[in-house]
């Protein structure tokens, strides 16, 4: 009974607490906010929104609080500590991406900005602009044209041989994390030590799992450990740094011979140089970025694949087309990429259903109005991916797999938005484009496959990921 009466108590403290904290959060009464509710002190409504990614059905979050609030264009909420407008639809998305650095801009939690420090992600105005553009001279559609895809492909193949020739069952989510590492470690470092590529593979994923949690600084919980990674692999890129640097000192090295040497030569036009130390946050980040969401995103495409023969069958048929252009062993190039147009709506259709990455933040720069509500000064701002790409209202039969919603014209603009839009799109859209599809090409035209685990779940934590890694049973073209 005492223990009772105990828990009742401590549920009024914390519901007074509750209201007096947010109360003073949200400033004068006379604001008209959007409608919502703050949830819990400092924990807000975090774990609603973790929570409805664990059971893999992410627009949960998003489609309660409208039915709840009865406000389908905007509602507030607090996650990781914040007070969050959350703007719906594909109105909301274009008011974002059309009012970057006038009304809004970029912002992420506190755990993320602590984990990757001072990078093209965490910075913004004339500073950030720089810095994507020189990122972008490496990773843009131009650069990619010249040779990257032919390195892609030797790289790709070369992982089919050791990782999945010879074998009748394979992990794909394990077994694809392994070559993309591998692969943006190659592109962007030059590294090709599989010991150390393995090293820095092991950090990656004890990185990954702190990225969207509670900045919980203890030992035992998933921060702590990201942040001991992050600071592990930094070490690690700290000494390829400086020794790339004196090798280009030497002459043994060349400016142009990846994005490590493109980093340490290039500057902006008052002759500023990054740091070794924004050299290592940046190259942190894109190896997250090149690692991690171009992992999940094939995995999910064999996963549907697997579960659809015909769009298998179709997308192998545009593949062999391709390989009967070309002599045997030749190399793919960036023309040949460009003839995947089939293969790209299938992939396009499984990061609609299953987009990577959920969303991404901004911060409120001055008050402003919006859908007759105030959104006051340093609010954050999120938007969602799948609360547009899984509504009925912008796409047909949502749930069914469909790539010829992406024939034509595609999609209404601000619908389909998995890599972002506006000055912020994700400036790895093409890097990506070209590893999946490359990839998509070896496997196909080897195997064929069938899942070990039909209808497998997909949780996000925080990526789209089947949760027992999606095995599967190979079936080798017999030539």
């Amino acid at each position: 009974m005492i223990q009772f009466l105990a828990l009742i108590l401590l549920l009024i403290i914390s519901y007074v607490l509750s209201t007096v904290y947010w109360n003073r959060q949200s400033g004068s009464s006379k604001i008209n906010l959007p409608p919502g509710s703050f949830g819990w002190p400092f924990i807000g409504e975090s774990l609603s929104l973790l929570r409805a990614g664990w059971e893999g059905t992410p627009e949960r979050f998003v489609r309660e609080r409208i039915e709840k609030h009865g406000s389908p264009l905007v509602f507030k909420t607090s996650l990781l500590g914040d007070r969050v407008a959350v703007l719906c639809g594909p109105a909301g998305n274009k008011f974002l991406f059309g009012n970057e650095n006038k009304l809004v801009a970029a912002w992420w939690p506190s755990p993320v900005q602590k984990l990757f420090g001072r990078c093209l992600i965490t910075i913004r105005g004339d500073e950030a602009k720089w810095m994507r553009k020189m990122l972008l001279s490496y990773l843009g559609p131009d650069a990619f044209a010249s040779h990257y895809a032919a390195t892609m492909d030797i790289v790709t193949r070369r992982h089919i041989e050791a990782h999945w020739r010879g074998k009748e069952e394979v992990n794909v989510f394990k077994t694809v994390k392994l070559y993309a590492f591998e692969l943006a470690c190659r592109l962007f470092l030059s590294l090709e030590d599989p010991n150390h590529i393995a090293k820095l593979g092991s950090l990656f994923n004890i990185f990954l799992k702190g990225i969207i949690e509670l900045p919980i600084d203890f030992p035992g919980t998933r921060f702590y450990s990201s942040k001991k990674a992050a600071a592990a692999i930094r070490t690690e890129l700290m000494k390829i740094i400086k020794e790339r640097r004196l090798a280009l000192e030497e002459g043994t090295a060349s400016s142009s011979q990846d994005l490590l040497s493109h980093l340490l030569t290039s500057s902006d036009e008052n002759g500023r140089f990054l740091t070794e130390s924004e050299i290592a946050n940046n190259i942190l980040l894109l190896l997250f970025a090149g690692h991690d969401t171009s992992t999940v995103t094939i995995t999910l495409v064999m996963k549907s694949l697997g579960e659809y023969p015909d769009v298998y069958e179709k997308v192998l048929r545009e593949q062999l087309e391709i390989s009967k252009g070309k002599a045997e062993g030749e190399i793919l190039k960036w023309e040949d990429v460009q003839k995947m147009r089939y293969s790209w709506n299938v992939v396009c259709e499984v990061m609609r259903i299953n987009p990577p990455v959920l969303g991404s933040f901004r911060e409120a720069l001055v008050d402003f109005e919006y859908a007759g509500y105030t959104i006051p000064k340093g609010w954050k701002l999120y938007w969602t991916v799948v609360s547009t790409q899984k509504d009925e209202a912008n796409f047909e039969n949502p749930t069914q797999f469909d790539p010829s919603r992406f024939e034509g014209t595609g999609p209404t603009p601000f619908t389909y938005t998995p890599f972002g839009g506006g000055p912020r799109m994700c400036l790895g859209k093409e890097f990506s484009r070209l590893e999946v599809l490359i990839f998509l090409h070896n496997i196909v035209t080897n195997f064929k496959w069938d899942l070990l685990i039909p209808n497998e779940k997909i949780e996000y934590d925080p990526m789209a990921t089947p949760v027992k890694g999606l095995p599967v049973r190979l079936y080798p073209h017999q030539v």
